[in-house]
C-alpha cells in the first residue's frame, strides 16, 4: 500500500528500468491487444454508452501476491472467488489454491493434475473419478467448492470436509465445456449448484442428496447465468447476441434481451433483485431494468476488450466490469453508474472477487512476468476498521 502511494507499480514493475514508460506502453497496448469475437460486428458506437466521470477512488489498494493465477480458456475468466476480506481462491495451473491474506500463506486445496476420485458415495456419483482435469470454471461459496473441466466434469468438494464428495460427468458431447458454476441457496436452504455447458444446457444439481434435480436446453451454448436474489428469475447469455430471462420454477422464459451484438460470457443481478448487468464482447456491460426490457437502460463501454466478468457488492453500492485484460472498473451504482474508478494493471483477467462483506476485492492477473493475485480493501474514512 505505501509503495502504491509513493507511485511506485502495483504490479513492481520496473520502468525505470526499462526502454519504454508506462504511458507509452499503455498506448500501444491499447491500439495492439486483439479483442477476441465471434460475430462479424462492428463496436457499439460511442455515442450510444454512457460518459462516465473517471478518478474516484472506491478500492485502495493493499498487496499484490506473486503466484500463477492462471487461466486454461480464453474466454472463461471465473477462476477467483473470495469468500471473506481474508479468504481466497483461485485457480493456478492444475491446482485450487487458497490464499490468507491474514498470514499471506498458499496453499493447495485441490489438485487436479492426477487422478481425482471421490472419497464419498452417492448415487450417480463418478466413483471412477477423471485423470488431469483442465478447469475451465470455478465456483466457492461458504463451504462449498464446484471446479467445472472441458471435458463436462464437474468437481465437488466441501472445504470442511477431507477429499472430495462428488464428481460427475455432465454429457458425452465433444462440445462439453463447462462454461460456468453458480452456486446458491434454495428458498428451503438447500445447496445448490447451477451448471452451464457447451452442449447448449443448464443443469440444477442438488448438493444436500448429490443428484441432477432439473436441466434446460436452449438453442444456443449457455456461457453464465445469474439467478436473481428471491430465487424467481434467471439471466441466461451464451453463443448469441441474445440473452434471455427465463423463470426458474417454470423454465418458461420471460423475455429476450436484445441490444449486444456479439456473445456474452457474464451476468450478474444488483442485490435489489430489480436490475441487472450483462457483459460481452461487444465491449460493452448493458445495465437493465426487468420492469422494462424493451431495452437496456444503460451501456458501459469498455476500454481494450470483451467484458468477461461483472460483480455486484453486496450492499448494491458498488459493481466492478473486468475486461478480458488490463482494466477492472468499479462504477458507484448510487451515481447511476456515471461516477467509476478505473484500476489499470497489465495482464489477462483471470477473474474478480468482492468478499462478501464488500471489504475486500480481488484480481486475478495471468502474465508469465508480472501476473498475479491483486487485492484492493474498501475506502472507509476510519482506516481501524482494516484490523476488524
Amino acid at each position: 500500500m505505501v509503495q502504491a502511494r509513493e507511485g511506485r507499480d502495483i504490479q513492481g514493475i520496473p520502468w525505470e528500468e526499462i526502454e519504454i514508460n508506462r504511458e507509452s506502453y499503455r498506448q500501444t497496448r491499447l491500439e495492439q491487444y486483439k479483442n477476441h469475437g465471434n460475430a462479424q460486428s462492428e463496436e457499439v458506437p460511442e455515442n450510444e454508452c454512457k460518459t462516465t466521470e473517471k478518478g474516484h477512488s472506491y478500492y485502495e489498494f493493499r498487496t499484490n501476491s506473486i503466484l500463477e493465477s492462471t487461466i486454461f480458456h480464453y474466454q472463461l475468466r471465473n477462476l477467483v472467488w473470495a469468500t471473506s476480506k481474508h479468504d481466497v481462491y483461485l485457480m493456478s495451473n492444475y491446482s485450487v489454491l487458497h490464499r490468507s491474506s491474514l498470514t499471506h500463506i498458499k496453499s493447495e486445496v485441490l489438485n487436479l493434475s492426477g487422478h481425482v476420485a471421490p472419497s464419498e458415495e452417492h448415487y450417480g456419483s463418478n466413483m471412477e473419478g477423471f485423470s488431469q482435469i483442465r478447469v475451465s470454471t470455478l465456483a466457492v461459496k461458504d463451504n462449498l467448492l464446484v471446479a467445472g473441466g472441458f471435458n463436462g466434469e464437474l468437481i465437488c468438494k466441501h472445504l470442511n470436509r477431507p477429499g472430495i464428495s462428488y464428481c460427475t460427468r455432465t454429457t458425452r458431447d465433444d462440445n462439453a465445456v463447462t462454461n460456468a458454476v453458480e452456486i446458491y441457496t434454495t428458498r428451503s436452504g438447500a445447496v445448490h449448484f447451477l451448471a452451464s455447458n457447451n452442449d447448449c444446457e443448464v443443469r440444477d444439481f442438488d448438493m444436500e442428496n448429490y443428484h441432477l434435480s432439473d436441466h434446460w436446453h436452449l438453442s444456443w451454448p449457455p456461457n453464465h447465468t445469474s439467478l436473481s436474489p428471491d430465487g424467481s428469475t434467471l439471466i441466461v447469455v451464451g453463443d448469441d447476441p441474445d440473452g434471455i430471462l427465463m423463470d426458474f420454477r417454470t423454465g418458461m422464459k420471460i423475455a429476450t434481451l436484445r441490444g449486444h451484438l456479439d456473445h456474452s460470457f457474464a451476468s450478474a443481478w444488483h442485490p435489489n433483485g430489480v436490475t441487472f448487468a450483462t457483459g460481452n464482447q461487444d465491449k460493452t456491460c448493458r445495465i437493465w431494468d426487468s420492469r422494462k426490457l424493451s431495452k437496456s437502460v444503460d451501456t458501459l463501454k469498455g476500454e481494450i476488450g470483451a467484458v468477461r466478468s461483472i460483480k455486484y457488492t453486496s450492499d448494491g453500492r458498488f459493481m466492478a466490469m473486468a475486461e478480458s485484460a488490463d482494466f477492472v472498473r468499479i462504477f458507484d451504482v448510487e451515481s447511476g453508474y456515471e461516477k467509476e474508478q478505473q484500476i489499470d494493471f497489465f495482464g489477462e483477467v483471470s477473474g474478480i472477487s468482492f468478499s462478501p462483506d464488500t471489504e475486500a476485492l480481488f484480481i486475478g492477473v495471468w502474465d508469465r512476468t508480472y501476473g498475479g493475485l491483486i487485492e484492493f480493501r474498501r475506502r472507509r474514512e476510519y482506516s481501524y476498521l482494516d484490523a476488524l
